[in-house]
């Protein structure tokens, strides 16, 4: 189960919290222009925009879970069993597989647009990329600095929706989400008043009262209303130190604790949160056991380079010390 979310202030910002009962050798991967991106039913693209993001890199190929290319498109793909289906080939279609997708439209698209018109020609193959790595059931987040969409393929067919709280998370399907949020339109930041019975004295013992009702609960519908809200309500400066804190604050509000989520009797943590400067393609990252923020630069490697380029994950706890 995992958590993704987009973020604005002076700078735009995409990342997400991968929740997971283990891990996949996840590592911060940059594919320069020039790499080769092999995909199954389509000819190699030998050059594309650069990209870079969370991938587990399998046969040298990276599997991204989050990705950002150098024009600032994002994109993130979620946990969405029991929904997601894929199709049989289709002529006059560009079968694309679900673990080619994100790179399929980071690598050619510069914002949402482009991604739209690549959209209507996609299908998404039911073809996974190993017998060892079979596919997962995933449903995605696309985003620019001025717009975000959500992309499901049901059995119906792909449901492209416009997102405007910029939020995903899992289970159900998008448009229940959104419906959902209407059950908490009394929820505020503000101090509660006495709308129960007026004509009785009913004070708040309390600061946050405003928000009673407001879900802590971790199922994928709670988290989407508590991210909702609290990135909908944040304030932040522009500063980017003040920025990135604060997203990660946004995503911290609905991350998994050891031992709060238990699935095949394995506990569920947030592995990794993440969050990158779109503007900047600045990558952030943090562990559930490294609290520390780690960044890697887009923009100090050579993107014009044929070889994937890799930063393993800083997996352990670093202190600062004062004395």
């Amino acid at each position: 189960m995992c958590t993704a979310a987009t973020y604005r202030t002076k700078h735009h910002y995409f990342g997400r919290n991968l929740d997971l009962e283990h891990h996949f050798l996840e590592q911060v991967t940059i594919t320069p222009r020039n790499f080769p991106l092999r995909f199954r039913q389509k000819a190699t693209m030998k050059n594309h925009y650069a990209i870079i993001g969370m991938a587990s890199v399998v046969d040298g190929y990276p599997l991204y879970y989050d990705a950002t290319n150098e024009k600032g498109l994002s994109m993130a793909g979620l946990n969405f069993p029991g929904f997601a289906a894929y199709y049989p080939c289709r002529s006059g279609k560009d079968n694309i597989t679900p673990f080619e997708f994100i790179p399929w439209i980071l690598a050619q698209c510069a914002d949402v647009e482009d991604a739209l018109q690549k959209l209507e020609t996609i299908n998404l193959l039911a073809e996974p990329f190993s017998e060892e790595i079979p596919l997962s059931p995933l449903h995605w987040m696309l985003a620019d600095r001025e717009r975000s969409l959500t992309v499901e393929t049901l059995k119906d067919g792909m449901r492209i929706h416009e997102n405007p709280v910029g939020i995903l998370t899992n289970n159900p399907p998008f448009d229940y989400h959104m419906l959902h949020l209407a059950d908490y339109l009394n929820i505020t930041p503000q101090p509660a008043e006495n709308r129960f019975a007026p004509q009785i004295v009913l004070e708040p013992y309390s600061r946050g009262m405003g928000g009673m009702g407001l879900p802590g609960d971790l199922s994928s519908a709670s988290r989407f209303v508590k991210a909702a809200y609290t990135k909908l309500n944040s304030v932040s400066g522009d500063s980017e130190l003040e920025s990135v804190s604060q997203f990660f604050h946004i995503l911290s509000g609905v991350a998994q604790q050891r031992g709060a989520v238990m699935h095949n009797g394995a506990y569920e943590i947030t592995y990794y949160s993440s969050c990158c400067n779109t503007d900047l393609g600045i990558y952030y990252y943090t562990t559930y056991e490294n609290s520390q923020i780690t960044g890697i630069d887009l923009h100090r490697e050579n993107l014009d380079g044929e070889e994937l380029i890799a930063y393993p994950l800083r997996l352990t706890q670093n202190i600062r010390w004062d004395n």
